[in-house]
């Protein structure tokens, strides 16, 4: 029985490399507008019938799709990975793709050290930033409203959301505090993304978009609340060091920085979750890790923060550190 669980384990990567092909080819929105067969499928989208048909019998086991004769259709679980659905996760299944081809590279990784990538932060072309971008947005949805609620920011006025991505979770403390104003500072290839998803959730009044590289940039300044969400884990220490100090300058006196990310116990095994991520910077980024309390403790207090707090531990990269200016 042991054996049978572990080998189910190892097996799990075949069910996931299934469903990123599906998604990078779009199989799901397909049949999502129009319940088809393979053979239709596959002609229309130019793919080789033999293996669109096994694709989809697989996914017919997995219950993501419904099969009636020959015609396939998405099922309710299904439909998630399709773009039309509200919901969608699509956009974080696409990054997992873009991962799967890093992640393979884990052995050689482990026999003669990362150094695969030597510039700073994340990589992308074009299309993998949209689904990067999106991805984040689909993992913050409900994650941001919980944040927003675990962290009063009845106290700040102005926010500086540092990478701040689509903006979730700018608009998560705007909807908490309509008093709050906020800049989200980000790369240029990324704030037309924020810009549209902040109009769309009718914040535009209220939010301002600075482009800029954090890594090489100074901050925007005059601000009392600093996010750094998601952001610590694909820095190496000495990036986080020199970020914080950033971070520091940008603030007004009496100002406070969160820190949203994993932060792991001292012998580095919990959260769970964190213990896998470490090893996705490890394949992902040149020097990114997760980081226990002591560590960015001890990083924040050498770019001249006090009142250094862990505010909250949690399972999915919910964990929260503040700490202030004097």
């Amino acid at each position: 029985m042991i054996q049978e669980l572990l080998m189910d384990e190892v097996r799990d990567f075949m069910k996931s490399r299934i469903i990123l092909t599906a998604a990078e080819l779009d199989l799901f929105t397909g049949i999502d507008e129009k319940p088809c067969s393979a053979l239709s499928l596959a002609h229309e989208r130019g793919l080789d019938v033999r293996a669109t048909t096994r694709i989809l019998d697989c996914l017919y086991v997995m219950k993501l799709l419904a099969k009636i004769d020959d015609l396939y259709r998405v099922t309710d679980k299904g439909a998630f990975l399709s773009s039309h659905h509200p919901e969608t996760v699509l956009p974080m299944v696409l990054h997992m793709a873009h991962l799967w081809k890093a992640w393979g590279s884990l052995t050689d990784i482990v026999r003669t050290g990362p150094g695969s990538q030597q510039e700073s932060g994340l990589k992308f072309s074009e299309q993998e930033w949209k689904a990067f971008v999106g991805a984040m947005h689909v993992a913050a949805r409900a994650l941001s409203k919980n944040i927003a609620e675990a962290f009063d920011v009845s106290r700040y006025k102005r926010l500086l959301d540092i990478g701040g991505a689509s903006g979730t979770y700018t608009i998560a403390f705007l909807q908490k505090n309509p008093l709050l104003n906020a800049i989200i500072f980000d790369l240029e290839e990324v704030i037309p993304m924020a810009r549209e998803r902040i109009g769309d959730e009718g914040f535009a009044d209220r939010v301002e978009f600075v482009a800029g590289d954090f890594y090489e940039d100074e901050l925007p300044t005059g601000f009392d609340l600093a996010l750094l969400s998601a952001i610590i884990h694909q820095n190496s220490p000495q990036e986080n060091i020199n970020l914080y100090g950033k971070v520091f300058r940008a603030l007004e006196k009496g100002g406070a920085v969160l820190i949203r990310d994993h932060i792991m116990n001292e012998d580095r095994t919990k959260p769970p979750t964190g213990t896998l991520f470490a090893i996705n910077m490890l394949v992902n980024t040149h020097g990114g890790d997760t980081y226990t309390f002591s560590e960015v403790k001890d990083g924040l207090e050498g770019a001249g923060f006090r009142d250094i707090k862990l505010l909250r531990t949690g399972e999915k990269m919910d964990c929260l550190v503040e700490a202030r200016k004097p």
